[in-house]
């Protein structure tokens, strides 16, 4: 199986949480793990709030970077975003949740255009073939 890593499993797998570990497990049996590049961004972001010191974020980025491709945003997956991202929207009005991010839908454009799974445990992506929830 192949996966996306979106940024709720890489934290959880950084926390060393019971759902981190389901996401190292998954991960040692993936024929191929991707991040979008944007979860590397999403992923500092999100440190820096904390206040966590850079050079541990930085750390954190690099292991990402060593264990699995990150991919850019292509033409491709920019078009595939745009609409999984109005996908998303509907989907989140019908179960009357909060709306989805465009990194969600730049996470799901990924797993589609490479044929995988999206690791993660948001809830955005529940109930979608392409999800492995954590």
């Amino acid at each position: 199986m192949n996966v996306v890593v979106d940024s709720y499993a890489w934290i959880e797998l950084f926390l060393g949480s019971e759902k981190g570990e389901k996401v190292q497990q998954i991960m040692l049996g993936a024929e191929e793990i991707r991040t979008p590049d944007i979860v590397l961004a999403e992923i500092s972001r999100k440190y820096q709030r904390e206040k966590i010191n850079e050079k541990r974020v930085k750390s954190r980025l690099e292991v990402i970077g060593s264990t699995s491709l990150v991919t850019p945003v292509t033409i491709t997956i920019a078009l595939r975003a745009g609409r999984a991202y109005f996908e998303l929207t509907e989907k989140a009005k019908r179960e009357r949740r909060r709306s989805p991010s465009l990194f969600d839908a730049i996470v799901l454009a990924t797993a589609r255009e490479y044929d995988s799974k999206v690791l993660t445990g948001d809830q955005h992506f529940e109930s979608l073939p392409e999800t492995v929830l954590i």
